[in-house]
């Protein structure tokens, strides 16, 4: 008979172990009896201890991808919500600078309203109120565009101060802004009055020092630096007192016997704002404004002294 046919198991009538119920009665006994000592006397906390001590670096690698992706998703959290806090921040910032910009304007602004309330309570002809608009486009002139023209009763010729002294003067009038010719402008002259000494003089523009100059004053001239030039009235445009300049330099060794003398404007003449539109004198209107009227030229001819009785008729 071959070797493989023969069945080498134990024959059921010599079975040897427990059943299966047996194994899990007796097991089930074994818990009950392990957990009343362990109530009873405490022998399965050291038990315990040990085992969670030698499962401590398990758990911990096992936990590691986890708290790995937890710290990845807080960074990104925190950098998503670092960059839109910085955003906030940045846009917090503009508008706090433009307030900040619109304050110091407006601050300005007060500053030169309180200026021009003053300037005008001492005036005695009548003023429009005129807010600068821009510069003119043209880079070889001194020219300011105000938002005041001829539906606002501007006219040519008008002269135009800020709550420091004298700007300019009007020369073109459209019908909603005006221009305007500062002092500082190559082609502009004006009639001025030394307060300290009663010295007159004209006053001519400088664009490229932004300072006028008065010409044709002998170097022996009572000048010093300092002294203040109002508008002597001679002219007829300019209403007398207004202030105009200060002396900014003396320089006595001219040629021809002149003094070079520079002056600096009153007005501020590169960041006005709030203007002063004064009523122009009654005068005949002329392609560059209105021509004062002058006064008429006595009758004995250029002395200006008057003559005798019985001259007039006797030639």
């Amino acid at each position: 008979m071959p070797k493989a046919t023969v069945d080498r198991r134990v024959p059921p009538l010599f079975r040897q172990g427990l059943t299966p119920l047996s194994k899990l009665l007796l097991l089930g006994a074994l818990s009950v009896l392990l957990m009343v000592v362990d109530t009873r006397l405490q022998l399965g906390a050291p038990v315990r201890a040990a085992v969670a001590t030698a499962l401590t670096p398990l758990q911990w690698l096992a936990l590691a991808p986890i708290r790995a992706l937890q710290a990845g998703g807080g960074y990104f959290g925190n950098l998503q919500t670092a960059q839109q806090e910085a955003a906030l921040a940045r846009a917090e910032l503009t508008r706090q600078a433009q307030r900040a910009a619109q304050v110091e304007h407006l601050g300005q602004e007060n500053r030169e309203l309180r200026a021009l309330l003053g300037m005008r309570e001492r005036l005695s002809v009548k003023a429009h109120g005129a807010e600068a608009l821009y510069d003119a486009a043209d880079p070889y002139t001194r020219k300011l565009v105000i938002d005041r023209g001829e539906t606002h009763d501007i006219k040519p010729g008008s002269p135009v101060m800020d709550g420091y002294g004298v700007l300019g003067q009007v020369t073109r009038v459209y019908p909603l802004v005006s221009e305007i010719t500062l002092l500082t402008d190559r082609d502009q002259a004006i009639p001025v009055l030394n307060t300290r000494t009663g010295q007159r003089s004209v006053a001519y523009g400088q664009p490229r020092l932004g300072l006028l100059e008065l010409h044709f004053v002998s170097a022996s001239a009572d000048l010093e630096v300092g002294d203040l030039l109002t508008t002597s009235g001679v002219d007829g445009v300019y209403p007398p007192g207004l202030p105009v300049a200060r002396i900014h330099s003396v320089t006595r060794q001219g040629e021809g016997g002149y003094a070079r003398v520079l002056c600096q404007p009153m007005a501020h003449t590169e960041h006005s704002l709030q203007l002063l539109v004064l009523d122009p004198p009654t005068g005949k209107p002329t392609d560059e404004g209105i021509r004062p009227l002058v006064p008429p030229k006595p009758a004995n001819g250029r002395t200006g002294k008057p003559g005798r009785p019985g001259t007039e008729g006797s030639q």
